[in-house]
């Protein structure tokens, strides 16, 4: 048997993303989203929603960059902790005991401590309601050379043990049970 409920925002479970902004050291915040996804490969595009009372959402709006910042396990703390505290009140980074780098291509730092930072330029800003979608280009992406694999050179998310976030919670990411197109990969005979 199945219920119908009120229509809502159910679709998880979502990355759990430190969002870094600022162009000056003053002005540097880290906010928490999950609203967040990929829009295009080429050119390579994503987005954010922010609630527009958030601190960082002047920020963001006024410089038009910003950097995802992928979380792990090891970051869970800090990221539940810059998504309830704001910037206004708290430097983040000194807070959480984390180090802020400078971008390649942006002003808004990185976060050093992430496995994975997005550098983004933001297209268009798109209300939408309680919260409005900064559409980026993604200009840069840095990659702790730790997560490489060193014969093929590719990223290792599940050794990065990634941060997601389902209605409410945080969770690890679990352990791979196939891949792209395993579900129509031919199976090699024993001999072959």
């Amino acid at each position: 048997m199945k219920q119908n409920w009120k229509p809502g925002t159910l679709i998880y479970p979502l990355p759990a993303l430190l969002i870094s902004c600022g162009n000056t050291e003053e002005n540097y915040n880290l906010l928490t989203v999950s609203w967040a996804g990929t829009l295009c490969t080429n050119p390579p595009m994503c987005y954010i929603s922010v609630r527009p009372e958030r601190h960082s959402y002047p920020i963001i709006k006024e410089t038009g960059e910003f950097v995802i910042n992928l979380t792990t396990e090891a970051l869970a703390y800090a990221t539940d902790w810059c998504g309830v505290k704001s910037g206004k009140d708290f430097q983040k980074f000194k807070e959480m005991k984390l180090t802020p780098v400078a971008g390649a291509v942006v002003k808004a730092p990185l976060v050093k401590e992430s496995p994975l930072n997005i550098e983004c330029k933001v297209k268009e800003i798109v209300p939408l309601g309680s919260h409005d979608m900064f559409i980026a280009n993604v200009v840069n992406v840095v990659a702790d050379d730790r997560y490489l694999n060193p014969d093929t050179g590719a990223f290792d998310l599940a050794a990065a043990r990634l941060l997601v976030y389902t209605h409410g919670h945080y969770y690890k990411t679990g352990e791979e049970i196939g891949k792209f197109g395993w579900s129509v990969q031919k199976k090699k005979k024993n001999n072959e």
